[in-house]
């Protein structure tokens, strides 16, 4: 089953219904059967430099063997987004049926069609086929530095490729490319004279391009064909300490949990008991002469500056944690393996529509309660928080790509249907659930009166200031993912494939615990301080883990990858300020829910008569 939704420009299009295309394209990649001798399509793909994996191009162009009218295959959403460009190839691979160096095509390359390709080659352009939605890579060509006194540098291209394919009965398990016993065609000037299948002459180079195909028997079903591309080795593998940093991690964030739950409830059980004792009258009434939290509770309760802002923050960031535990738990019941390419990135755009009803739920209905008054100024703000950041930098991502031509920029057609998924459905549904939440939201239920003049504040001491707590609050939840984010950088933007979504969820629930705990923490040391500007800042005391997230991804870039460039580097640390972002806006949520459900618990729990 396939989803037409878009090509390169000149390819066929399909159109289809809006819903189908969200829906269908998750599920791509049913088995496929094939008779003895019957052809199986081999695609071609991309190319693009080793180290940038978000740097692709079609491989049409290079000056390789292409027939004359090239015919795009119809790609899912998710292949599209993932820089996936398929084109029927040249090579003609019946199943279960062996080739011995067959000529794919000769020919002859210009002066400047060699420089292309050895350029390419230089920069470590590596290829990938598609075969039976299983990837094929490959390098285009070979590189040797050698001596320093004198230097040798040698460029080659690799000229015939041999296909290995494995298949149990009619199915095809796994597929790769070897060039083990092949010699490259060296490209430097002159130098393919000696060879037979290269000719120089009038500043031109003739090349013939053929290839091999083998069939192996594989014991391994259908089914878990997957488990045979996992354990594939074309790129180097750099997972293999994953489940003891990840224990480490775990200890410590425990530890730390305890130590903060304990010292915590310790000092509030003397608070408790120091406030209660001869305690007359209702919470109005308590004694003024006292210090502490207590003296300031008719003040904890004063509404917030910028309310509709504030909500907003609330909403999307309940809705990223409805989209980030929808993903996991996709995961977790196998819905995104290997061989659907891209099937990620469907899920989240279709996740991100439908859970556009939960940010405006959220957002207008706490709005409602703190008696704002602008509510569809409220939903508005609500859905462009981060739909506007996200456009603006896919602006400048994709503009860049698209002046680079890179396949990673997206065709029109794409684009069309992603706004469309956010004009039709997206927006809508925030509006629908702002006006849901704005109809169902209750009272704010305050166990105390705010009075109508504010408290002074005392001078506060140092420790006790904003940066300090963002830098305390946002440190510590980091810490508890730090490990893990590396995992998740290495797949994201690099080659690894990440599969231990059970590990990844207890690391989430971590995180959102963490988060709480230390926000809780902080909101005590604040009050304690006669401060009752809470609000704001339990939203930015671990909403600040974005920021170390973001420090984080410029140490990776640096210290951990080998990216370069203005196309790979944009990409990357735009997507990288999106990320942060997220991580922000769901986890000053987290800590804000749990600030206010710490403060009305301690002044419910205030002795009145």
């Amino acid at each position: 089953m396939q989803c037409g939704i878009g090509h390169l420009p000149g390819g066929c299009q399909r159109t289809m219904g809006l819903h189908c295309v969200l829906i269908l394209c998750l599920f791509s990649g049913w088995a496929v059967g094939y008779k003895q001798g019957e052809n199986v399509t081999l695609y071609v793909n991309k190319v693009g430099p080793y180290h940038n994996p978000q740097e692709t191009y079609h491989y049409y162009t290079l000056p390789v063997c292409r027939p004359e009218k090239v015919h795009h295959k119809s790609l899912s959403l998710g292949e599209v987004l993932d820089g996936d460009r398929m084109a029927e190839s040249l090579y003609y691979i019946r199943f279960r049926e062996n080739v011995e160096k067959k000529t794919l095509c000769k020919l002859t390359l210009s002066e400047k069609q060699v420089d292309e390709l050895r350029e390419a080659i230089e920069e470590l352009f590596y290829f990938e086929f598609v075969l039976d939605d299983i990837p094929i890579w490959g390098f285009v060509g070979y590189i040797e530095e050698s001596g320093f006194l004198p230097h040798s540098h040698k460029v080659g291209l690799w000229t015939h490729l041999d296909f290995n394919i494995e298949y149990n009965g009619d199915s095809v398990i796994f597929a790769n490319v070897s060039v083990k016993d092949v010699k490259p065609v060296p490209l430097e000037e002159g130098a393919g004279a000696a060879v037979g299948v290269v000719g120089v002459g009038g500043g031109s180079l003739t090349v013939t391009h053929t290839y091999s195909v083998r069939w192996f028997e594989s014991p391994l079903p259908h089914a878990r064909r997957s488990e045979r591309l996992r354990d594939y080795s074309f790129f180097p593998k750099t997972l293999e300490i994953h489940w003891l940093s990840i224990i480490n991690s775990l200890v410590l964030v425990v530890l730390l949990l305890g130590f903060v739950i304990i010292i915590l409830m310790r000092v509030l059980k003397n608070d408790f008991a120091r406030y209660n004792v001869e305690e007359e009258g209702g919470c109005d009434d308590l004694d003024q002469g006292d210090n502490g939290w207590k003296i300031i509770h008719t003040d904890v309760f004063r509404f917030p500056p910028y309310k509709s802002l504030l909500c907003a923050v609330l909403g999307v960031g309940a809705q990223f944690l409805t989209l980030a535990t929808g993903i996991i738990f996709m995961a977790l019941l196998g819905m995104f393996n290997v061989h659907r390419h891209g099937a990620i990135n469907s899920a989240a755009i279709v996740l991100y529509a439908l859970t556009s009803c939960v940010s405006g739920y959220v957002s207008c209905s706490f709005y409602t309660q703190i008696n704002g008054q602008r509510w569809v100024w409220n939903i508005i703000l609500t859905s462009s928080l981060f739909s506007a950041p996200l456009f603006l930098t896919w602006s400048v991502v994709n503009s860049i790509h698209w002046w680079s031509g890179s396949t990673q920029a997206l065709p029109a057609t794409t684009v069309l249907l992603i706004l469309g998924a956010w004009v039709l459905v997206g927006f809508p549904l925030t509006v629908i659930g702002g006006i849901v939440g704005k109809n169902r939201a209750g009272s704010f239920q305050a166990p105390c009166r705010t009075r109508n003049i504010a408290r002074q504040i005392p001078t506060q001491p140092w420790y006790k200031h904003t940066a300090v707590h963002m830098a305390i609050g946002g440190f510590l939840p980091f810490s508890a993912i730090s490990v893990e984010l590396y995992y998740i950088f290495a797949t994201v933007w690099g080659r690894e494939h990440y599969t231990l979504y059970g590990i990844l969820l207890c690391v989430f629930a971590i995180l959102l615990s963490v988060g709480a705990c230390i926000s809780v923490a902080l909101t005590y040391f604040l009050l304690s301080g006669e401060d009752h500007r809470w609000w704001w800042r339990s939203v930015l005391s671990t909403g600040s883990t974005g920021l170390f997230i973001f420090v984080y991804s410029v140490f990776y870039y640096r210290n951990r990858s080998s990216m370069s460039g203005l196309v790979q580097s944009t990409e990357f640390f735009g997507y990288s300020l999106l990320t942060a972002m997220v991580f922000s806006l769901m986890l000053g949520s987290v800590s804000f829910w749990a600030s206010l459900a710490f403060i009305r618990y301690i002044y419910r729990s205030l002795k009145m008569d």
